[in-house]
């Protein structure tokens, strides 16, 4: 019997990202609440941040609450997870100097 205190925090959080189906988006604070931490977005982040399989682990498709994509997206640079999204259907637009993503229309209900 597998409990949620048995899993890592990271594995915790890899599996609910697994979750996201393509052509939506979770929020870091979203991931958060989902894994039973609220108020640790910084550090589903963090978990990201060392993604042991991306391609697998669907990184790209969490964004902050604001719909703002990661600046630092670890997996080739700032435009990745803006062209991984679009890829997918996710049109992200540029608001301000930063590309977001619409949250109102593109957020996983999860």
């Amino acid at each position: 019997m597998s409990s949620q205190h048995e899993q890592s925090f990271s594995q915790r959080v890899y599996a609910v990202v697994r979750q996201i189906p393509r052509g939506s988006v979770a929020t870091y604070g979203q991931v958060a609440q989902l894994i039973g931490a609220p108020r640790s977005a910084r550090f589903v982040g963090y978990a990201l941040h060392s993604n042991p399989q991306p391609g697998v682990i669907p990184c790209h498709r969490v964004v902050f609450k604001s719909g703002a994509l990661a600046s630092g997206f670890a997996f080739g640079g700032p435009d990745e997870q803006r062209l991984l999204l679009e890829d997918e259907g996710v049109h992200c637009r540029l608001v301000d100097g930063e590309f977001k993503v619409d949250l109102e229309r593109y957020q996983w209900k999860g």
